[in-house]
């Protein structure tokens, strides 16, 4: 029996470790979609800068996040002989591997706020502190209970604050620390002439579009995988991944008036706002929540670049910051059992923990890249920024004229 026993619990973690380290590289793999969303929306003379600010974003993210964001978090430290960490098959290694792709996902989601005028090795150092310190603050506070937050939420309101997947914990976060850094930098140059906004094309539609579809590909794996382990899984969070994804298309096509730049980005709002409740909501809340974060994305991208102001490059605020906040909330509304829901959240809760969120992001936002535009500055300088990154980064343009 005991023999039987360990066949058992082997096979069981063994399974865990391959369930996680699979949703790990689906995330993984969506860095590919924040790549080439950014390339397709910027134009050609930033495109190589765009590809580069995303893997060097990742790999300081990795650095930052495994000696010291994992530990804030969690108080895990992995310094520590490989014959201790590689318990249950190294289940704990491939966990740290998967919520370290949540946590490179927020410097992403910058850098498309930030592009084309952003100096390249005063990002790097944002990232770090970010991932280093204000993202892990937060999500301790979440998903571990740090500062016991969520016990007293409980306590006091009958649930504490839920988000499954990281609609406030990641793209709210990632969102609202772009903000502060798109105030902080100022508009691209010649974007807004007497007056007016003045538009800049995308310069390829077919990358935006790539990078779209494999980020919703990916989703499903930063979604579903959220559970963890094989007992948790649930084809309820992948329908209703689905249904928000549908939701936000269908907004964002028919209140974007056909524009495919809000096309390709409809769906990517449906599937932040659903990150939260996605284990809780009925499917049809979830096309409706889905469907209001798609509106909301291309009415607040529009205000935010006309009338307020907000060059925003990628429209990561409207898209990671807001629907984000809509997210929190849409679980602690359809997440009831009187809407279809599962039950077990509390709409107080949920209000309580989305505006720490923003509270959190903003501040962070401000001191880092504040004390960054004191010390080093942000900016290209006005020539850099003519010429484009490309050539005044990296010394090379993204398409050869021989």
């Amino acid at each position: 029996m005991e023999n039987l026993q360990s066949a058992v619990d082997s096979l069981v973690h063994s399974s865990n470790t391959l369930f996680i380290l699979i949703g790990a590289v689906m995330v993984l793999a969506m860095h590919a979609g924040f790549a080439f969303l950014e390339v397709g929306t910027v134009r050609q003379k930033n495109q190589v800068n765009a590809l580069s600010k995303i893997l060097s974003d990742f790999a300081i993210s990795t650095l930052a996040y495994f000696f010291i964001g994992y530990w804030i978090s969690y108080g895990v430290s992995f310094m520590q002989p490989a014959a201790v960490i590689t318990a249950d098959h190294g289940y704990g290694l491939v966990k740290f591997f998967f919520l370290l792709t949540f946590a490179a996902a927020i410097p992403a989601i910058i850098s498309g706020g930030i592009a084309e005028r952003a100096r390249f090795v005063p990002q790097l150092c944002a990232t770090a502190l970010i991932v280093a310190f204000i993202y892990p603050f937060f999500e301790g506070v979440v998903w571990n209970g740090n500062f016991g937050l969520q016990a007293w939420l409980l306590a006091r309101f009958g649930a504490s604050f839920h988000d499954f997947a990281g609609s406030v914990v990641v793209h709210a976060m990632g969102g609202w620390l772009a903000l502060a850094a798109v105030l902080l930098l100022g508009p691209r140059q010649g974007r807004y002439r007497d007056g007016r906004l003045v538009a800049f094309a995308p310069s390829s539609i077919p990358f935006l579009a790539l990078g779209s579809w494999i980020l919703i590909v990916g989703w499903f794996g930063f979604n579903v995988m959220s559970a963890q382990t094989l007992q948790g899984v649930s084809g309820l969070v992948a329908v209703n991944s689905l249904m928000a994804m549908v939701g936000g298309t269908v907004a964002a096509l028919i209140v974007g008036r056909n524009d495919p730049g809000f096309l390709h980005n409809g769906p990517l709002a449906g599937l932040v706002a659903i990150c939260a409740g996605s284990d809780l909501m009925h499917p049809v809340g979830a096309l409706v929540t889905g469907a209001i974060a798609g509106g909301l994305f291309v009415w607040c991208f529009t205000a935010a670049q006309g009338k307020w102001r907000i060059d925003d490059v990628l429209g990561v605020w409207p898209l990671h910051g807001l629907c984000g906040v809509w997210g929190g909330i849409a679980c602690g509304v359809f997440g009831q059992t009187a809407l279809g829901g599962l039950g077990g959240v509390s709409l107080i809760s949920q209000l309580i923990g989305t505006s720490l969120g923003v509270v959190v992001a903003l501040a962070g936002g401000f001191a880092v890249y504040g004390a960054i535009k004191a010390v080093h500055g942000l900016r290209l300088s006005q020539e850099e920024e003519y010429y484009g990154a490309d050539l005044s980064v990296h010394k090379i343009g993204a398409m050869s004229q021989d």
